[in-house]
């Protein structure tokens, strides 16, 4: 839906009193049911649990901002809250997967959770920025594996048609896993094929951009099989295309590679065909436009988050950082409002394009962030380990798989009992994307 961003404008109550289609836009917050339909409001909504992040309403997208808080930490090189990793862990259902929001986390899922792909991916991507919880990180695998559609793709919720947004946040959570895409199939077709099925082809009208130069991603096809480019979708594509999830290592200059558009014959083809849309489409300012159905087109900061970080992955530091000069203007306004899924997106967006986190345009990121968070003792995250073992945090994906194998047992460093067993030291560093994916209306492809 795009409008999954309209939380990084107004509050959750806020959005819901004009629709709860636009909930999801609540920073990067899932909140649709399959198809771009309102997911169920609850009867009465709970309040703000021990542990997490921010005061918000929690309903539609307490394990989101929670999974998305603690690797953006991690990725700034901050320890993390223990309140909030047991918060998160506690969320998780039997079978593995997550739902946005479990107001007693004691009690068995049943069919009132709404489990689906884009909270328990997050979720998997912070339990490797955590470097621990091996095990509850494979119990969530298995259920997202279990949740494929034959097309080899993923739907917001298990059964719904696949989407580009939703099959890039259980990209980069494979790929946080050290899991190669190649190796997750179902009808004989990867995450990666379902991925290419959602871009247009280099003939295709797709506004903003221009035709020839480059090609955007579609959320979904629609009804009569058309795709309609989506900024926010092909930000989300490009990102994933490049073998990334939330946290991108800033590229130390221009890779290389065609600014037209070439037809493409793999994801990464694809990938480089939506970078060079996307750069085309950003105004001069840097800000990337989205509007409300009817209604007048206005700077969109966690698009432009996601759009910068998707920029970066693509190796074009030049445009990526246009994009966040917007966002140093306009950023932390708009996080102040907006909570803590909003300051994750600023500190993924500064570290995949350089811009010291701790230092955005005179402001502490990550403390601002670790202050809308539980306190009380900390544990080193992944990256925080990395340096201090002396080996390179900011590995790619592609790179996890042979990083697994370096890892060994380590205790917190809060005197705690039980080992933080690695599943990947680095890999929030180094894994991927800022997206903040989720569901999203994908009618909306002037975003």
């Amino acid at each position: 839906m795009n409008l999954r961003r309209l939380a990084a404008a107004v509050p959750l109550l806020t959005a819901a009193a004009i629709g709860l289609a636009a909930a999801p836009a609540l920073a990067g917050a899932p909140g649709t049911a399959p198809g771009g339909a309102p997911a169920a409001a609850p009867a009465a909504a709970p309040g703000p649990a021990e542990g997490l992040f921010g005061t918000q309403d929690p309903t539609y997208d307490g394990v989101w901002r929670q999974s998305l808080s603690l690797v953006a930490l991690d990725a700034a090189g901050r320890k993390l809250p223990v309140k909030a990793v047991d918060w998160l862990v506690a969320q998780q259902c039997a079978d593995g997967s997550f739902a946005p929001y479990r107001a007693k986390p004691e009690a068995d899922c049943g069919p009132k959770d709404q489990v689906d792909t884009n909270q328990t991916g997050a979720a998997i991507q912070a339990f490797a920025a955590i470097g621990g919880h091996r095990a509850e990180a494979e119990k969530a695998l298995s259920w997202l594996k279990s949740a494929q559609n034959e097309d080899g793709g993923w739907g917001y919720t298990a059964g719904s048609p696949s989407d580009a947004n939703s099959t890039s946040v259980v990209l980069g959570a494979l790929r946080a896993l050290g899991v190669k895409p190649s190796a997750v199939t179902k009808g004989g077709k990867s995450p990666e094929d379902a991925l290419l099925s959602f871009a247009l082809t280099c003939e295709a009208k797709q506004s903003p951009g221009k035709k020839g130069t480059g090609s955007a991603f579609a959320f979904q096809p629609e009804k009569d099989g058309a795709l309609l480019a989506n900024t926010d979708a092909t930000a989300a594509a490009v990102t994933a295309g490049y073998g990334a999830g939330f946290v991108v290592a800033a590229p130390r200059a221009e890779s290389g590679g065609s600014l037209g558009c070439e037809a493409p014959r793999t994801a990464k083809d694809a990938a480089r065909n939506g970078a060079v849309w996307l750069a085309g489409a950003l105004p001069e300012n840097g800000a990337v436009m989205s509007a409300l159905p009817g209604a007048k087109p206005q700077p969109d900061a966690g698009n432009t988050a996601d759009t910068a970080v998707a920029l970066a992955a693509a190796g074009m530091p030049e445009e990526a950082r246009k994009a966040v000069g917007w966002l140093q203007s306009e950023g932390p306004a708009w996080a102040e409002r907006t909570g803590p899924a909003a300051w994750s997106q600023l500190i993924l967006a500064a570290h995949a394009t350089g811009v010291d986190p701790a230092d955005f345009v005179g402001r502490d990121l990550p403390a601002k962030l670790a202050a809308t968070g539980p306190g009380g003792r900390t544990v080193a995250g992944g990256t925080v380990r990395a340096r201090e073992s002396g080996k390179d945090s900011g590995t790619t994906g592609e790179s996890a798989e042979a990083d697994k194998k370096d890892k060994k047992d380590e205790k917190d460093d809060g005197g705690g009992a039980s080992p933080w067993w690695f599943v990947g030291v680095g890999l929030a560093a180094g894994a991927g994307i800022g997206f903040l994916l989720s569901a999203r209306n994908k009618k909306n492809g002037s975003r």
